[in-house]
């Protein structure tokens, strides 16, 4: 038997009929005969609606025009009209198997392409295009990649930038081509106002406030005059203006506070956000025009409780012996960013004894800040370095004599031991004079919608019989 071969659309098929019985010869031959049969019975049919038509219409006379052909002749003899020739246009399909790929820690381009076997080859050509290598190596956890591909070779890769932008690489004639897209973001302006009955955390969540905000609240703004930790209790509130992030329509996620008082035990705290028109000040600033911000944190890492005070007659938990504990214990998770406290120089980055992984900075006037029993330091961190408040320096570990993890905290002036929550901070300085004047029209803005805000929620509150 022969082999059947692949038959182009528009090849013309030769059909060879190889009967092989007597039968089926005479079937096939009465078939044919039946069908001249009908045929002849067609042809005096066709004759004489012609002939009908002809006496119809009367004969050409040179000179005149050709009387036109009745509709009917198209009517009963469609078949002998020319039929148009319908192209067929194929509906585009896309090019390949689409993925998205979710970063994960340590992840690099090099590995993603060899998991999900791609080839390596575009990889390379891809980073060589002309600004694509730094938007594409520096990953992040989270981060999503789209890829499009037929069996490992690539056709095409985005992913997102910047809030704003997106990286979009296609392949084409000559190679790979790459563009930035821009997405721009619309913001819109909110406001929420909570009361905290049990905690902080748990009165955000009731009003609508992600967990985020209420850490911004907390640490950037209002954490030099409030100790979240210990100073929170029923009955204290908060208000916030703040900006929420759209693109197309849908919410992203939350920006900037504009405005925030909070009230804790009686006493209400206001910070309003200020950048001026030139961009050289851009921080939150009290009514009275001081910076929220001090020298120093009060608490350098996001903690989730306490674990040990400041205590000069405490008892060691490890050795057992009354040993003064000079510095405050914050209990939190394994890799939970420390920060500096202040601005300052790195006096020492290593281990030292029960500290085990430890820093030291020096921030000046006597003042010195200890940071114990980290994980692992800030990459790139080096004795002599310069360092600014709020600059990740290491991560929570429990390295050195400690019983879990924790930061060991401790606040030096002149080398004498200070309670890092009770020390009296350098005071907060307060907005240039040149400045003045755009902040108190700015902030007089700010602070009156704050006021509408929380007018209109305790309004809304219902009254209690």
């Amino acid at each position: 038997m022969q082999e059947a071969f692949p038959v182009r659309p528009d090849s013309r098929i030769a059909f060879d009929y190889k009967l092989k019985s007597g039968r089926k010869f005479a079937e096939a031959s009465s078939s044919v005969h039946a069908r001249w049969f009908a045929s002849g019975l067609m042809l005096p049919l066709l004759g004489g609606l012609i002939a009908y038509l002809l006496a119809r219409n009367p004969a050409v006379i040179p000179g005149e025009e050709a009387p036109t052909v009745p509709a009917l002749v198209s009517e009963a003899l469609p078949s002998l009209q020319p039929q148009p020739v319908v192209a067929t246009v194929p509906v585009p399909q896309p090019l390949g198997d689409t993925l998205e790929f979710v970063v994960r820690r340590n992840d690099t381009l090099d590995r993603i392409f060899r998991q999900l076997k791609l080839s390596l080859n575009d990889l390379a050509n891809i980073r060589d295009v002309p600004g694509v290598r730094a938007a594409l190596d520096h990953l992040r956890p989270g981060d999503t990649i789209k890829l499009t591909h037929d069996e490992g070779q690539v056709y095409a890769l985005t992913r997102r930038i910047s809030e704003t932008e997106i990286l979009s690489v296609k392949r084409n004639d000559e190679g790979f081509a790459a563009e930035v897209i821009a997405t721009p973001l619309e913001l819109r302006t909110t406001s929420s106002h909570g009361t905290i009955h049990s905690s902080l955390f748990t009165a955000a969540r009731a009003a609508g406030v992600s967990a985020d905000l209420v850490m911004r609240l907390a640490n950037d703004i209002f954490g030099w005059k409030i100790d979240f930790a210990l100073e929170i209790q029923p009955g204290d509130s908060f208000d916030i203006v703040y900006e929420q992030k759209y693109r197309d329509g849908e919410y992203i996620g939350d920006g900037r506070i504009l405005a925030a008082d909070f009230t804790n035990d009686g006493k209400v705290h206001r910070a309003v956000y200020f950048e001026s028109s030139d961009g050289k000040i851009s921080d939150y600033f009290g009514p009275d025009g001081r910076s929220m911000r001090r020298q120093f944190l009060r608490a350098p890492l996001d903690f989730t409780r306490i674990s040990s005070n400041f205590n000069p007659t405490r008892r060691h938990p490890i050795l057992n012996t009354i040993r003064a504990h000079k510095g405050v214990d914050y209990a939190a998770p394994t890799g939970t960013v420390i920060k500096a406290a202040g601005e300052g120089r790195v006096g020492f980055v290593g281990v030292k004894g029960g500290y085990g992984n430890v820093i030291i900075l020096e921030h000046g006037a006597g003042i010195s800040t200890l940071y114990g029993h980290m994980s692992r330091f800030a990459k790139g961190l080096r004795n002599g370095q310069r360092v600014n408040q709020g600059d990740t320096i290491g991560y929570v570990g429990s390295t050195g004599a400690a019983t879990g993890p924790h930061l060991h905290y401790e606040y030096r002036i002149n080398g004498v031991h200070k309670n890092p929550r009770t020390v009296a901070l350098p005071d907060a300085k307060p907005i240039p004079d040149q400045y003045k004047a755009e902040f108190q029209a700015r902030s007089g803005a700010l602070l009156a919608d704050l006021d509408r805000a929380h007018d209109t929620a305790v309004a809304a509150i219902p009254a209690k019989n």
